[in-house]
């Protein structure tokens, strides 16, 4: 079980840092939220944006094939949010991830917003961004312990910013594998409720 002790003992080390990434991730959305209800447009160009890049039609052509589409939603959220929005400008660049990943929060909460059949959607859809946003929060945490051990490396007692940098990587992989279970959950649940609400629907 170390690969949960691990993770809950940085997060206990650094529980207000970990409080203010989850404070970024959650208010970045609801406040994506906020403005497609006060400017109505913002929301209608981020739906027409993702009709337009094949997302909608990917969603629809998955959606009776739950399982195929849990997967394909495990992929979008590790490989190209997880490790291409978060992790890998991360390790270019100190907390990159974490900027990225609260615009692309700030987005969803835009498409959300304007999604038809609102009350619907959001009842099931809630524990979803309950489940997968806490996921990326871990990652963003990992990116923050990376760029604060990178640049002060004293903070996690090591002598020099290369061992800073490696020591925080390690905490970073500590939070990565302890988000994984989060995102298949999360996945799973995403792909089964879309595929029982479009039924409905």
């Amino acid at each position: 079980m170390r690969f949960l002790h691990k993770p809950f003992q940085i997060i206990r080390a650094n529980f207000r840092a970990y409080l203010i990434i989850n404070a970024i991730v959650y208010g970045s959305f609801v406040a994506g939220l906020v403005a497609a209800m006060v400017f109505p447009n913002l929301g209608a160009t981020q739906v027409a944006t993702l009709e337009d890049n094949g997302t909608g039609d990917l969603v629809r052509s998955l959606v009776n094939n739950p399982w195929l589409f849990a997967l394909t939603i495990l992929g979008v959220n590790v490989i190209r949010v997880g490790v291409l929005s978060i992790l890998l400008p991360s390790l270019i660049v100190p907390f990159a991830g974490i900027a990225i990943f609260a615009y692309k929060a700030f987005t969803i909460g835009l498409g959300l917003a304007s999604t038809t059949a609102i009350v619907a959607v959001w009842i099931p859809h809630s524990l979803t961004l309950i489940i997968e946003f806490q996921a990326y929060a871990l990652l963003m945490f990992g990116a923050y312990i990376l760029g604060q051990s990178w640049l002060r490396p004293a903070t996690i007692g090591a002598r020099s910013h290369r061992q800073g940098y490696v020591r925080g990587l390690q905490q970073l992989g500590w939070l990565s594998l302890a988000a994984l279970p989060l995102f298949i959950v999360g996945a799973i649940w995403e792909a089964f409720s879309l595929h029982y609400l479009f039924l409905i629907y």
